[in-house]
């Protein structure tokens, strides 16, 4: 079996692994992202480039050149409870130039940072490449066993990371169990035309006992139905109407557009699930984003959270990964679990919002937050209470509650 020899081999091609690859290749350290798929156009992808990421772009030199890629930039998310109009978050509050949201497709920024990462002589991306099977050496992960097109072959390393999804089988190989919450909704995602009168960035209505997030596009929304877990099977038994009038009670105004959803082969589950590892490394492996974390879409923070984990594996490990020794040498277990605790408590805090949102409105009175109509007294107090609320959300939301920069000595 023919074998290939690098510093650094990275599972997955997704936001943590590309970010990871491209910090580490423009400080020397020679790495291979493996990306199992041919290409990285897959739709219903977490879709949203948050402040912090923004920020971390900039930090690189790149902030320019993405933002003048086909992009939305948001710089308020409203919410509409029973009709009732809510400014939520407003990254106009954040610290400039970084104060606004980005939508744009996940395979644009990932085509993005392989494109920079690819002007670097020790970066290489192995496409239609499955890591299937950690190498070991004792009790030392030296390597993986790779699938490609052309047959089979090993890629040794001083360090393999698991940048490759919530159902990572090579974190299961390295012996580690992720910790599962239970999560008691999914949610259905679909493709709509955008209505001729779209009201505002609206990132979710609220009403009619449900709930239906709305990610807008060039010309067309990406929408997600929030269901009760396991609830598929009965919503398909009651056939496409019964799926539209879910829609339509949360959000009257898709009404003229949701008869272009006809057939169920559009309407895509997300099965919810939110999980973390207690332990992210063993001796040569190292889990990020979602194979140590799985977040829910709740307030869409996946991609930003996985880009912080890059960033803090890629501040710690940059310079001992750059050290000329023997390809055997492993990395200081140390160093692993320090990435462990600076991303733990960030992300479990968060998981625990996600939660407590999730348990929230799936409660049948749930989703009922504001009557309809709205009282005066309620509506002038709700005006009080929006600035509070935006400093608050927008700060979580846009920034997370450990945003990660890159190292100064690294950028």
């Amino acid at each position: 079996m023919e074998t290939l020899q690098t510093t650094c081999v990275i599972a997955g091609g997704g936001p943590a692994g590309m970010m990871l690859g491209l910090i580490l290749a423009r400080n020397g350290v020679d790495v291979v992202v493996l990306e199992k798929h041919a290409d990285f156009f897959r739709d219903f992808r977490g879709d949203t480039i948050h402040p912090s990421t923004i920020g971390v772009l900039g930090e690189l030199g790149l902030r320019e050149r993405f933002l003048g890629l086909p992009h939305t930039s948001v710089p308020r998310l409203d919410v509409v409870v029973n009709g009732n109009r809510v400014h939520a978050i407003d990254f106009g509050r954040l610290r400039p130039p970084d104060d606004f949201l980005v939508l744009a497709p996940q395979w644009d920024f990932l085509n993005f940072l392989a494109a920079e990462a690819a002007a670097y002589p020790n970066f290489r991306l192995l496409m239609s490449t499955e890591a299937n099977e950690l190498i070991w050496d004792a009790d030392a992960v030296r390597g993986v066993r790779v699938t490609e097109p052309d047959g089979s072959r090993e890629i040794r390393a001083r360090l393999v990371v698991s940048a490759d999804g919530r159902g990572s089988e090579l974190r299961g190989q390295a012996g580690l169990r992720p910790r599962r919450f239970g999560v008691p909704i999914d949610v259905l995602w679909f493709r709509l035309p955008s209505p001729k009168d779209q009201p505002a960035h609206t990132l979710a209505y609220i009403g009619g006992g449900g709930m239906v997030v709305t990610i807008e596009r060039d010309d067309y929304l990406q929408v997600g139905l929030v269901i009760a877990k396991g609830g598929f099977g009965r919503l398909q038994e009651g056939g496409l109407g019964a799926f539209r009038a879910a829609v339509e009670q949360a959000a009257p105004h898709l009404h003229a557009v949701l008869s272009t959803v006809t057939e169920w082969d559009q309407v895509k589950l997300l099965s919810v699930q939110i999980d973390r590892l207690p332990r992210w490394y063993r001796h040569g492996y190292l889990a990020i984003g979602d194979a140590a974390h799985a977040m829910s879409p709740a307030f869409g923070v996946g991609v930003n959270y996985a880009v912080q984990d890059a960033v803090a594996a890629a501040n710690v490990l940059a310079g001992p990964l750059r050290e000329d020794v023997a390809p055997s040498h492993g990395i200081d277990l140390r160093l692993l679990d320090a990435i462990q605790r600076r991303r733990v408590p960030p992300v479990a805090a968060m998981q625990r919002i996600q939660l407590a949102a999730h348990r929230f409105i799936s409660r049948p009175e749930g989703v009922r937050l504001l009557p309809d109509p709205l009282p005066a007294p309620l509506r002038l107090a709700l005006v009080g209470v929006t600035p509070a609320m935006q400093a608050v959300s927008s700060r979580l939301i846009g920034r997370g509650l450990r945003p990660e920069s890159v190292a100064a000595e690294l950028r």
